[in-house]
């Protein structure tokens, strides 16, 4: 296991393009970091040059210390695994296992190398199937397979590239599962590129949010979820996305297109002289004002409006409410959109509510939200202007102590059931 170090990496191609614009990252040693981002951030680029795939424009790569910029990747002692899974279909899965062994001649004898295989069989539950060929394993099993072929090479980190982008929603979240319990008990240092933002909040001790090559915020997937920085990570973390609405600042209230709501006495003064901001916020955090207690629809901000579309999905619904944005941030939403991986269609608040509630389609609905939980955006910048960096560095410090803590809890059942 080692850390790894990106101080200031930068990659550029001959074309004069920037993919990678000065990311600098510390990855602890056994720790499980999520680079994600949408289609072309560069979080792919950046795995490549880790593992040595891509040369490194400028900047400085370390891992466990050592510089390694020059070095050729099977110097690195790093094992990757690809979205492709890259497996033999000729060799049995103990053989596609075995492989690298194999690669590094009079290295291990026969016996070291059934052992190692067996070893990595087991810790990922494929012991019934080392005779098949590739062509008869379903793509979760080959994946595992892939994921055992690292395991087998003692590997300083694991690197994985987009590794279940292949299979289906079922498989995806049983192979998240094992993955991360597969990181937890061998407690090897993980670097993980996803455009899948479930996978990243599942998965990752930190994430790293990309965009256009450049790093937007690294932090728990907690702290991402409460306290992103900007516009970006807050409306790329999350499903169904936050809502952004046009807010413009009157005295002491808020006025958004469905509701008024009061100003903090926190708030104020981040808001002086501006007349008009962005104001996010996440679906689950409205509730149908007729479920709730009058003592609780007194602390917040009480409204009706019109549904347009309900979605039913068992555990909870979410009703569509279209509005018109304001033009003055209209520029600023559809760029969003777009960095998003967005479609561009109609402006609409998303309010995830009970199952229990009547809310329908067609009619007006009568919702609640809580001020306290809006978060305000600067237009120009995008910077979150109620982000609380204290919070975010307890969030942070609370995370890293769950990491250490699940790393010994993995550890000791390990030695337990050896």
């Amino acid at each position: 296991m080692a850390a790894i170090t990106l101080k200031d990496i930068v990659k550029q191609y001959g074309d004069g393009f920037l993919a990678v614009k000065g990311v600098s990252l510390d990855i602890a040693d056994g720790e499980f970091v999520i680079l994600v981002g949408p289609s072309g951030c560069g979080k792919s680029t950046l795995l490549r040059m880790i593992v040595g795939l891509e040369d490194i424009t400028a900047g400085e790569l370390t891992i466990g210390g050592v510089r390694v910029n020059e070095k050729a990747p099977r110097d690195r002692k790093l094992a990757m695994v690809f979205q492709n899974y890259a497996l033999y279909p000729h060799l049995t899965v103990f053989e596609n296992i075995a492989f690298p062994l194999r690669l590094q001649k009079g290295q291990f004898t026969e016996e070291q190398v059934r052992e190692k295989v067996e070893f990595a069989a087991k810790t990922l539950e494929l012991q019934d199937h080392l005779d098949r060929k590739p062509a008869n394993l379903s793509g979760g099993q080959r994946q595992r397979v892939a994921m055992g072929r690292a395991i087998v090479r003692d590997a300083e980190a694991f690197l994985f590239d987009e590794p279940l982008s292949n299979l289906d929603a079922k498989l995806r979240g049983q192979m998240r599962t094992e993955i991360a319990r597969m990181q937890r008990r061998l407690g090897t240092t993980t670097v993980y590129v996803t455009h899948d933002q479930t996978e990243a909040m599942t998965l990752g001790d930190r994430v790293a949010v990309l965009r256009k090559g450049e790093l937007q915020q690294v932090a728990s997937p907690r702290g991402l979820y409460e306290q992103p920085k900007n516009l970006f990570v807050a409306g790329f973390i999350g499903s169904p996305p936050m809502n952004f609405l046009p807010g413009t600042v009157e005295g002491s209230t808020l006025k958004l297109p469905f509701a008024a709501a009061p100003i903090s006495a926190e708030l104020a003064p981040k808001l002086r002289g501006k007349e008009l901001v962005i104001v996010g916020i996440r679906p689950e955090h409205f509730a149908d004002a007729t479920l709730l207690e009058d003592h609780k629809r007194a602390s917040g901000v009480t409204f009706t409006a019109p549904v347009d579309v309900t979605e039913w999905l068992g555990s909870e619904l979410y009703a569509y409410l279209p509005f018109e944005t304001n033009p003055e941030v209209a520029t600023t939403l559809e760029e969003l959109d777009r960095d998003l991986d967005g479609e561009g269609l109609r402006t609409q608040l998303i309010v995830t509510l009970g199952s229990e509630t009547k809310v329908r389609d067609g009619v007006d609905a009568e919702l609640w939200f809580d001020p306290a939980r809006m978060m305000v955006f600067d237009p120009e910048t995008g910077e979150n202007l109620t982000w609380d960096g204290e919070l975010a560095q307890t969030l942070d410090r609370e995370n890293e102590a769950d990491r250490k803590a699940s790393l010994e809890r993995a550890q000791a059942r390990e030695k337990a059931t050896a």
